[in-house]
């Protein structure tokens, strides 16, 4: 039976007249369904419940969800070192004012693992002092993961796994010491047959021995496992990409236009393979440009509800991991017959937009095309270009020497412009680590992010923009790229911050007060401290075909058009246009694009979480062999125990621990994200750039501890901090590779995806 035909009838019968509230298995009986369905009927039940169509009165009988009782919600568990945990309510639950998480005592919290959906009964209780929302979990409706990777370890001959990371206290029971092969100290992959409550210890089976820390490539293994990310391509995914490769003959072929006798280059980083964008440009009689932005027709080659489909579909998008990358396609589409290389035809979906002279769009124009790149540039060699051109002339076809320079001028244009409408960037350092050959970290480099990445960026900026406001001209719905305003209360406490560090500020309610607060601290001692407090007061950016607009563009509707070859919506993008291209009209969906927005959301936050995993992981490795070292860092974070600070060389993120902090007595101020000492201008907070030694390292627990070492410099005038009260504490306190599209030592806000991995807005 069907998924959906099955909850129908759990519906239909339990909104039913005469329906008493009774137990799931009691539910089977009922529908007369067979022993071996009871178990699908337990998980529908669960499904409805989070859905808000079913509830769980007392001792877990099922009723209708207008019987649901108002302290019943559904949400995200999300469990603490000490064992107790939070949940956050889905969004779909609705309620009014600020959405309080939920304070589970351990007690209460059952055998809900870390990310689980569950359904909580909410009550009040006292906790710190003051009066706060704390539940019981009643039921798990939805595991967010079943297998998890660990450190196998036998105690008296039976075999336990010691879960990596925080979520499970006590080691995980696996049976006969030895199971599957593995020997104490090897990091296993297990199963979990029965998850650990307070009162019961977890049961769990072996499924993969990874080896040991430090063996080459078992890192990546765990973080690739931990994730639950995608591996290698089933066969009938190759076998789809093969056919598609033996069928493609690069004729320009019928219903498309032919471009290939257009100047057209691509810009990439030296170690690119695939080449997903190139770039024309002409100017018009009337002094108005003509921008031409190529991009990958991947949706000719991945066809919806085929083997390519379903796989890239389900990856979402392209990983980026410091020693590998797993791509969202076989590299037969991707590296090949899709990516535009020099001198080969390639199919593009193209967009002409009309600019006029100063920046103005005008006019957007997209086509099915053919393409020929006349020539493949690098960053480096654009930025080589812009700095002294003369000896390029003789290097390039005269188009080509032309192109570039009027890319360079119309770029800046738009740039102007899009500062002036109020798009934000933030000044954060970047690092990107350097791997010896068996994907050990031998060194780190700052990136740097020069005028040739601004060039590529606006373009395809510019690009994004006019491909999504020319799917709205025509009242389609379709996969935007949302970034929400920020919650007024951030904004509010963000600008008390600012003012507390001696920086007169308007209210910062207004992007554009952001935006010259920004350029007023560059470069000044308070820069890092502005930018990480602006970035924590920022929302994600998602995926949905909601009309909310892109807040950090300052751009009131936005896609993601330019990168088909590495994420998922952007395919969907073009698939419309694809439809529109053969006088069709898309199907407007709300439901199905909302639910591909969620999910492509997620498998975006997964990439990125495993990706910052992993380097993490490798920088712990680095530092264990490192300890006793100093090493400069900046403060990412306070708290009430210490601050965490970040490597500014190697971008590791350690814990400074406040009861090491020997030369005063500190208490921490949540209105300014600081630790104040008793004497004057003994303050730590956000943004300032310290000192620190490498004290301890906990692979398995993912922690690394500092010791604060020196200040980096002596605080500025414009630096002596108050509380928030107004009162001195001086002496009346005791205390406690693919890198695309971003600017010259800036990020926008959020992450963008105008061309890269990690430029997703």
């Amino acid at each position: 039976m069907k998924k959906s035909d099955l909850e129908r009838l759990i519906v239909d019968l339990v909104n039913s007249p005469d329906y008493s509230a009774v137990k799931p298995r009691v539910i089977a009986k009922q529908l007369r369904l067979s022993d071996d369905d009871t178990r699908e009927v337990r998980k529908a039940v669960k499904r409805l419940v989070k859905k808000g169509q079913l509830s769980y009165g007392s001792n877990h009988l099922v009723e209708s969800a207008a019987r649901r009782p108002p302290n019943q919600i559904v949400g995200a568990f999300h469990r603490a070192q000490g064992g107790f945990g939070f949940v956050r309510r889905l969004t779909t639950e609705k309620s009014a004012g600020k959405q309080e998480d939920i304070f589970i005592p351990e007690e209460h919290t059952g055998n809900a693992a870390n990310g689980d959906i569950v359904a909580i009964r909410v009550t009040r209780s006292r906790r710190h002092g003051q009066q706060r929302s704390a539940g019981e979990i009643i039921d798990v409706l939805e595991r967010r993961m079943h297998e998890f990777v660990g450190t196998y370890n036998v105690v008296e001959d039976v075999g336990l796994v010691s879960v990596d990371g925080k979520g499970f206290s006590q080691p995980i029971l696996v049976g006969d010491a030895g199971a599957k092969g593995a020997e104490p100290g090897d990091k296993v992959v297990i199963e979990m047959v029965k998850f650990p409550s307070p009162k019961t210890d977890g049961e769990a089976v072996i499924t993969e021995v990874l080896g040991k820390y430090g063996q080459p490539g078992v890192d990546t293994m765990v973080v690739i496992r931990e994730f639950a990310l995608p591996d290698e391509f089933p066969e009938d995914v190759l076998e789809d990409a093969r056919q598609q490769a033996e069928q493609f003959d690069e004729s320009v072929g019928d219903g498309r236009v032919d471009l290939t006798e257009l100047t057209v280059i691509t810009i990439d980083p030296k170690d690119a393979r695939d080449f997903d964008d190139a770039i024309s440009l002409e100017r018009l009689d009337n002094g108005h440009w003509r921008l031409g932005v190529h991009i990958a027709d991947v949706a000719h080659f991945v066809r919806p509800k085929t083997a390519l489909d379903r796989e890239a579909k389900n990856r979402a998008t392209s990983i980026y991991l410091p020693d590998r990358v797993i791509p969202m396609l076989p590299e037969t589409i991707s590296n090949n017959l899709a990516s535009l290389q020099p001198d080969r035809v390639r199919y593009s979906q193209t967009a002409f937009i009309e600019f006029t002279g100063d920046g103005a769009r005008v006019a957007t124009d997209t086509v099915a095309g053919a393409i020929r790149s006349r020539h493949r540039f690098n960053y480096e060699e654009v930025d080589e270009y812009l700095a002294d051109r003369k000896p390029w002339k003789d290097k390039l076809e005269p188009d080509v020497f032309r192109l570039v320079g009027e890319m360079h001028e119309l770029a800046m244009i738009l740039r102007r412009r899009r500062m002036t409408r109020g798009s934000l960037e933030l000044t954060m350092p970047e690092v990107k680590l350097d791997l010896d050959r068996e994907g050990n970290v031998a060194g780190a480099r700052k990136v740097v992010h020069t005028e040739s990445h601004q060039v590529i960026e606006e373009f395809m900026l510019a690009a994004n923009e006019a491909v999504a406001e020319s799917l709205q001209d025509q009242q389609l719905l379709f996969l935007r790229r949302v970034h929400g305003n920020p919650d007024p209360r951030k904004l509010k406490a963000l600008t008390q911050f600012i003012r507390h560090l001696g920086i007169e500020s308007e209210s910062l309610e207004s992007r554009f007060e952001i935006q010259r607060i920004l350029q007023q601290v560059e470069g000044c001692p308070e820069q890092y401290a502005v930018n990480y407090a602006i970035l924590r007061s920022m929302q994600k950016a998602v995926y949905a075909p909601d009309e909310e607009g892109h807040y950090a563009l300052a751009s009131d509707c936005y896609c993601h058009f330019t990168s088909p070859i590495r994420r998922y919506p952007d395919l969907t993008v073009h698939r419309m246009l694809q439809s529109l291209f053969e006088g069709k009209r898309p199907a407007n969906d709300r439901g199905w694009l909302t639910q591909m927005g969620e999910h492509c959301s997620d498998r975006e936050q997964r990439a990125e979480s495993a990706e910052r995993e992993l380097i993490k992981l490798k920088l712990l490795r680095h530092f264990s062999e490192k300890i006793g070292c100093q090493m400069p860092v900046v403060i990412t974070g306070v708290e009430k125990y210490g601050m965490f600070v970040e490597g500014l060389e190697l971008p590791g993120e350690g814990l400074i621990r406040i009861d090491t902090l020997e030369d005063d007595s500190y208490d921490y101020d949540d209105s300014t994200h600081s630790l104040v000492g008793r004497r004057a201008d003994n303050v730590f907070q956000l943004g300032d750039r310290l000192t620190a030694e490498v004290a301890a390292v906990d692979l398995d627990r993912r922690e690394l501890d500092f010791h604060f070492v020196s200040r980096e410099q002596t605080p500025t005038p414009s630096r002596k901090r108050k509380p928030a009260g107004g009162s001195d504490r001086t002496n009346d306190k005791k205390g406690q590779g693919k890198e695309k599209g971003k600017s010259k030592g800036k990020k926008s806000i959020p992450q963008s995806g105008a061309k890269g991995k990690k430029r997703r807005r």
